[in-house]
């Protein structure tokens, strides 16, 4: 307990549990109070805007985003943005657990390069994704999805992959690793078989982190995407050019589909670490 802090003698809490409670909630409301409107103006009637009071209720703006014809093309860019965070989300689980299992020894230039890895998040973003598409115009290279977008958004996932492997790794006990050599396990083995699924719950959280930093991503892409828009650069677009309650339907679809993903994950973790629980020896 704080020092200082007045202390309950009878079991109810302090009065200063209930005021950090509130301002937790307050917080709270301020930080996912907008989302909820968003959710909620939606569902607006036909004849409704974008704000309140609601004008009847209706899914037409849902139905509004597969519409042919709208001034932007919502469905392939939310395709393009699944593939790019796809990609993104692979490489930086690939990088990441590399460099994790690397640095658990010093090696020479292990400091360098470490900082060098993770500068980007400490520069600006529109000038790290300027400084990626001036770099291919001056190779005389097409800046692309793939190429430059992807290599503007891997400045963005793979420092925040790094820091949450290399934690995930610290906490892993060499001991398994050498009971499994101790027992003939080659290398590769060793790895396949013994550190992967050990790191497995982390790692599919860092796949899970990066996947929605690409997915989100707007400010390194914008000028390093090339002629194809991301669904986030698509909606930027939306918003220059026309406002209506579809936007409200795209966030909240898009927020739904977040979630699933969230949730598909958790619960899979989750059974990964009852089943180890399940399978572990029993003391005593």
């Amino acid at each position: 307990m704080l020092a200082g802090a007045p202390r309950a003698t009878d079991g109810s809490r302090p009065w200063t549990f209930y005021a950090l409670g509130g301002l937790f909630a307050l917080f709270l409301l301020f930080l996912y109070g907008p989302m909820l409107v968003i959710y909620v103006l939606s569902f607006q009637g036909p004849n409704g805007g974008v704000t309140f009071p609601m004008v009847g209720v209706s899914l037409t703006w849902f139905q509004g985003i597969l519409q042919a014809g709208q001034m932007a093309n919502i469905p392939v860019a939310f395709e393009r943005s699944i593939m790019l965070a796809s990609v993104v989300s692979l490489l930086t689980v690939v990088f990441s657990v590399a460099a994790g299992l690397g640095f658990r020894r010093n090696f020479p230039g292990s400091g360098v390069i470490f900082y060098l890895a993770v500068a980007s998040l400490v520069m600006p973003s529109l000038l790290v994704g300027f400084g990626i598409g001036l770099g291919f115009k001056f190779l005389g290279i097409d800046t692309g999805m793939f190429t430059s977008a992807l290599g503007a958004q891997l400045t963005w996932t793979l420092p925040f992959g790094l820091f949450a492997m290399f934690a995930v790794v610290n906490r892993f006990n060499r001991a398994w690793e050498e009971a499994a050599t101790d027992l003939g396990a080659s290398a590769w083995q060793r790895l396949r078989h013994v550190t992967l699924p050990i790191l497995l719950p982390g790692i599919i959280g860092v796949a899970m982190g990066a996947f929605t930093l690409s997915y989100d991503e707007y400010a390194r892409t914008t000028l390093a995407i090339g002629p194809n828009n991301t669904l986030p650069l698509e909606i930027y677009a939306l918003i220059s050019s026309a406002t209506s309650p579809t936007l409200f339907a795209i966030g909240t679809v898009t927020t739904a589909m977040s979630f699933l993903a969230i949730g598909v994950t958790l619960v899979v973790v989750l059974r990964m670490q009852r089943r180890r629980g399940l399978a572990a020896p029993k003391e005593g």
